[in-house]
């Protein structure tokens, strides 16, 4: 199955609803841009009011139809609010990869569990749907909560990319690399699994 940016994609589980990114989630990216405005800190974008949710969904809506990124919008079902943003990008039909990234959250949501959900329901489309082989993820260099996070759910650490992006105030970061194989999804699907439902004695 290759990946098909014209295809509406909604994954979702009990708490947690992944669908197409829009302008209908302005709105609430305007409120957590405006209650966290230093959340994108280790971001090659801004999001500190509403101007800035405004440039960031529309650039994100046109790299969707440039098929270079394909965003999402987050449901915290529970509370029926829109808390976060996470992407496909650097897909590869030929190749057989992808990668997952541009996620954030809000703090209220972070170490919740929530994105473990998140990145689990993102694998098992690339994985079992898609049929794909690879998948990696990457991270500012400074941020050691999301290397943390994103070693947690099982993805090996590839390397670092040395002065990789230019971030918005100037600084040239360096950019974690991870991936996930394919032949060890099956283990890393069984311990999200449990992580986010515990088994029982």
């Amino acid at each position: 199955m290759h990946f098909d940016f014209t295809t509406d994609i909604q994954l979702e589980d009990e708490r947690v609803r992944i669908e197409p990114l829009g302008l209908e989630h302005l709105d609430d990216f305007a409120q957590v841009a405006k209650a966290h405005p230093n959340l994108l800190q280790y971001f090659p974008a801004v999001l500190r009011n509403r101007d800035d949710a405004l440039n960031y969904i529309t650039e994100a809506i046109w790299n969707r139809s440039a098929t270079a990124r394909y965003p999402f919008a987050l449901l915290d079902k529970p509370s029926n609010q829109y808390v976060g943003s996470t992407s496909f990008y650097n897909i590869s039909n030929k190749d057989l990869r992808l990668e997952i990234g541009w996620t954030w959250l809000s703090p209220h949501v972070q170490r919740t569990g929530f994105n473990r959900r998140v990145k689990l329901l993102m694998l098992q489309y690339a994985f079992d749907q898609l049929g794909f082989e690879r998948v990696a993820l990457r991270t500012d260099g400074r941020n050691t909560q999301s290397q943390k996070a994103i070693l947690g759910i099982g993805a090996q650490f590839e390397g670092r990319l040395r002065s990789h992006i230019t971030m918005p105030n100037g600084y040239r970061r360096d950019t974690m690399y991870y991936s996930i194989l394919k032949e060890e999804w099956p283990e890393i699907q069984r311990r999200l699994r449990t992580q986010i439902t515990p088994e029982t004695p």
